[in-house]
């Protein structure tokens, strides 16, 4: 038991630290204060303490802001053997991609709906089907399932972003299909189902059909007969009906336990042109979902199909058309549905409406969870292949956050990404005694490289610096000297020195600042937006990822009028 009346102020910065340093080794990212604050108040006896604690806490962090992953570590290891060691003994859990039963040639194929750009959730089929063709040497198809021309009309700029996304992922399809370039096979195996007397033309209304079904009882179009069906089939395609006058069903079972699965809807009638010039207004018998697909893994002789749990109704639909028809259905893996806490529920639908509306500037608007906000906020395709893969093919639904896709990117990134200041709601601050000069800053905490930055009497610091300083307060001004705060509003300091011993012997505290003709610079986030001032040099590392020191890394997206940056993570 700590004996909180016997602990030093030393003593008490010093457990602190080893709280602080394990939680940034476990995490790969400086720690939240009030997840520290929480391994600390565990122990009751420190609880009387809270408010010194809560400013040692923040004087903690900073320090190990500074630090490099390595060097965390180090000095965990060094200060606290134990906790380091505890990390290490918790057991992972089990991670990756499990084996496939194969018999023969691997056909898988990763089958979106091009009505939006690929998101996250496109991400996992992605890479979980090209990882898998890749490993046992098979073949990966691109099926563009686009032959729903209202309900999630499909954009024409979606099929080569699909296509784009794929291959920023490492993943090169051996085949693209168009679904809506193939309506002419459909149209051949629903004759053959007519013919077997497995599908037939129905004229009840919605509400009709649905009356009957959920008494298990047939519709009054069933039975019919198979020279009937083909040819109200055919004045079907002939566009003799009108819109939801006549549907093509499948025939199952009327009384199966399942409603959902009692003969089904195959193809409908809509007379809406395809946004495909291609296509246009050449058909008005389309496929729905479960049909085409069944065709298609068929045609392209699929073995495996991965998908979500969600859709296992749609096996069982499938299955009555392979009976029919003689076909061996394809082995299928499901997984449960993911959520991730940053983004919630957003459907393709309404983050259309929503950037109709102007609340998103784009499909790369870095608050959506597209795979274009993505790469445009620096997030490195290796890490999202590697997060993905990791998730495995668990069925059980799962929430997660996007910190593990992060530490998977500061990986990549931490060691290669320059670092520069940039001061957000900038104030400037005059500094009595000081002379112009040139300040020497390193590029790279470990790479090497010197950045110099002009600066003269004035200085532009944080706003959140500012509201902390007091009067007579001693700080330095990182990689330039030291200085004393003499006023506040208007924020004036005088230059008491250059040498940083003094500041480390006085444990007082490092801000970073900017000069006052630096660049104006604007980072986009999925916080918000912060504008403030740059050193110049950041306008050379156009297109790449750096970090602006205490505030995270970034990507820079322009540099014609001032500096656009996307914030990729801490």
């Amino acid at each position: 038991m700590i004996k909180a009346a016997m602990l030093t102020t030393d003593e008490l910065k010093l457990l602190i630290k080893k709280y602080a340093l394990q939680n940034a080794v476990k995490y790969s990212k400086t720690p939240q204060a009030g997840a520290v604050m929480g391994k600390v108040m565990a122990h009751p006896e420190l609880r009387p303490r809270a408010k010194e604690i809560t400013v040692l806490v923040g004087d903690v962090l900073r320090e190990i802001e500074e630090m490099t992953p390595e060097s965390r570590e180090d000095e965990l290891k060094k200060l606290a053997p134990e906790l380091l060691e505890e990390l290490k003994e918790k057991k992972e859990p089990e991670k990756g991609l499990p084996p496939l039963e194969i018999n023969g040639s691997l056909v898988m194929r990763f089958a979106p709906n091009p009505n939006g750009p690929p998101t996250l959730g496109s991400a996992r089929g992605i890479v979980v089907n090209s990882e898998y063709t890749g490993r046992y040497n098979g073949k990966l198809i691109i099926r563009f399932d686009d032959t729903d021309p209202v309900t999630k009309r499909p954009m024409l700029e979606a099929y080569d972003w699909y296509l784009e996304d794929c291959l920023w992922l490492g993943t090169k399809p051996d085949e693209v299909i168009i679904a809506s370039d193939r309506i002419p096979l459909y149209y051949e195996t629903a004759e053959q189902l007519i013919r077997k007397d497995g599908a037939y033309v129905c004229f009840c209304k919605q509400e009709v059909f649905k009356a009957l079904k959920d008494e298990k009882k047939a519709c009054p179009h069933r039975e019919q007969g198979v020279e009937k069906n083909l040819g109200l089939w055919k004045d079907m395609l002939s566009s003799c009906y009108k819109e939801q006058e006549a549907v093509l069903r499948i025939k199952t079972d009327i009384a199966h336990r399942d409603p959902a699965i009692r003969d089904w809807v195959a193809f409908r009638i809509i007379k809406t042109p395809h946004p495909r010039p291609s296509v246009g207004d050449r058909y008005c018998v389309w496929p729905l979902l479960d049909f085409e697909g069944a065709i298609e893994d068929h045609l392209c002789g699929t073995t495996h199909i991965i998908r979500g749990k969600d859709l296992i109704d749609s096996e069982r639909r499938q299955r009555y058309i392979y009976k029919y028809m003689g076909w061996a259905y394809p082995k299928t893996l499901h997984w449960g549905r993911v959520q991730i806490y940053e983004f919630g529920k957003l459907s393709t639908s309404a983050i259309k409406k929503a950037i109709a509306e102007g609340i998103y500037t784009g499909w790369d608007d870095p608050r959506l969870p597209t795979i274009r906000a993505i790469r445009r906020r620096g997030i490195r395709p290796e890490a999202l292949r590697k997060f993905m893969i990791d998730l495995g093919l668990g069925e059980t639904d799962i929430s997660l956050s996007l910190d593990t896709l992060y530490a998977e990117n500061r990986k990549i990134i931490d060691p290669i990404a320059n670092r520069y200041f940039f001061v957000w709601s900038p104030v400037k601050m005059e500094i009595e005694d000081a002379e112009p000069k040139v300040a020497k800053a390193p590029l790279h905490p470990s790479r090497g490289g010197i950045r110099e930055i002009p600066v003269g009497t004035e200085v532009l610091v944080c706003r959140d610096d500012v509201e902390t300083l007091k009067v007579g307060e001693r700080l330095r001004l990182k990689d330039l000297y030291n200085i004393q705060i003499t006023g506040i509003s208007p924020l004036r300091a005088k230059f008491i020195g250059t040498d940083i011993d003094l500041i480390k012997k006085e444990k007082a505290r490092i801000i970073h600042w900017a000069p006052t003709d630096g660049l104006k610079v604007r980072v986009l986030s999925p916080d918000g937006e912060y504008t403030g001032t740059g050193e110049r040099g950041i306008e050379k590392e156009l297109d790449r990822v750096v970090q602006f020191e205490r505030f995270g890394f970034v990507r820079i997206d322009s540099v014609d009028d001032g500096v656009v940056a996307y914030f990729t993570h801490r």
